[in-house]
């Protein structure tokens, strides 16, 4: 009796050749080169923030927003009523903002900057390349119809 092809008789991938495949794709370990590096970098931007931003911010107002809530319902009195805390949240959005702005123009905007100017050298560095083997090729045309002509004379002489 002819078996069919079972699921049960394919070689199974084994899982740990799975995840030993898994971590040696590229990308995986440079994810986790850019969470380690953004993990250290966030103090650089926190220490930013605290000490030059917050600052400046607190010298046209005040550098604790966390104090301003309102009240949805009844009398915010001695843990009645509903306190709605949006100092808290326009100080971790400012916040955001100010991180955002500082990663975007210190970081990104220079990075992107560099990387356009190189990419820009490498497509001149193509184009010159190109413009050397169409006139090398043009060259060896010409050399092709001299010899083409030198033949063509030397044969119509009997």
């Amino acid at each position: 009796m002819k078996r069919g092809l079972l699921v049960s008789d394919e070689k199974k991938p084994n899982v740990w050749e799975g995840f030993k495949a898994f971590l040696m794709r590229g990308n995986v370990i440079d994810l986790a080169v850019a969470v380690v590096i953004g993990a250290a970098f966030t103090n650089i931007v926190n220490s930013v923030v605290k000490g030059v931003i917050d600052p400046l911010v607190g010298a046209f107002g005040t550098q604790n927003l966390d104090g301003y809530t309102s009240c949805f319902k009844g009398p915010c009195v001695d843990g009645q009523g509903i306190e709605i805390l949006w100092g808290s949240v326009l100080s971790a959005t400012l916040s955001f903002l100010i991180v955002a702005a500082i990663v975007y123009f210190l970081l990104v905007l220079p990075m992107s900057k560099h990387l356009s100017r190189k990419a820009d050298q490498e497509a001149a560095r193509a184009g010159t390349q190109e413009v050397i083997e169409v006139s090398e090729l043009e060259v060896l045309k010409e050399i092709r119809d001299a010899l083409v002509a030198q033949r063509g004379l030397g044969h119509t002489e009997p």
